[in-house]
């Protein structure tokens, strides 16, 4: 922008300085062209240079920016398409790792219940196991009891009505 108001700046000068330079612009004067010799105003000839070399430079100034803009479109519509491809791959990705992590989450499910079932049929095992264990023990100390009572009283050291009211 800075470099546009720059050229319409200096263009203006040039305007003003031929306008207040017109006598001499308009000026026959014979100039060279190299094979021959024309009679024309100089001021004039090089104030058409000036306006066409403008003209020139402003063309090539806004195809160069149209290039620029249809340039940036294009490279606006690629990055659009791989943000949707990438958009796509991540949804893609995203559903693949649901879909593993259901999978692992339905692998421990399954492990939490098969532990559970062993814990509890261990659990069952010792159960019965310390109830066997209880009736033993409880059988043995009864039998070391009635032994202990047969010595006692064979030992006449109890009576033997006492032991059996008791055990009755």
């Amino acid at each position: 922008m800075i470099r546009a108001i720059a050229l319409f700046a200096s263009l203006l000068l040039v305007g003003f300085f031929a306008l207040l330079n017109w006598n001499a612009f308009a000026a026959p004067t014979p100039l060279s062209l190299g094979v021959t010799t024309v009679e024309a105003p100089l001021g004039l000839v090089m104030l058409g240079v000036v306006v066409f070399l403008s003209l020139l430079f402003t063309v090539w100034a806004i195809s160069l920016q149209a290039s620029a803009l249809m340039e940036a479109r294009r490279q606006t519509r690629e990055l659009q398409a791989q943000r949707e491809l990438a958009d796509k791959a991540e949804a893609s990705r995203f559903t693949e790792l649901r879909g593993v992590l259901m999978s692992e989450l339905a692998a421990v499910i399954q492990a939490h219940q098969e532990t559970r079932a062993l814990v509890t049929q261990r659990m069952d095992r010792l159960q019965e196991a310390s109830r066997v264990t209880w009736e033993e023990t409880s059988n043995s100390f009864a039998a070391h009891l009635g032994e202990l009572e047969d010595r006692l009283e064979r030992a006449h050291l109890l009576p033997r009505n006492r032991l059996r009211e008791e055990a009755l």
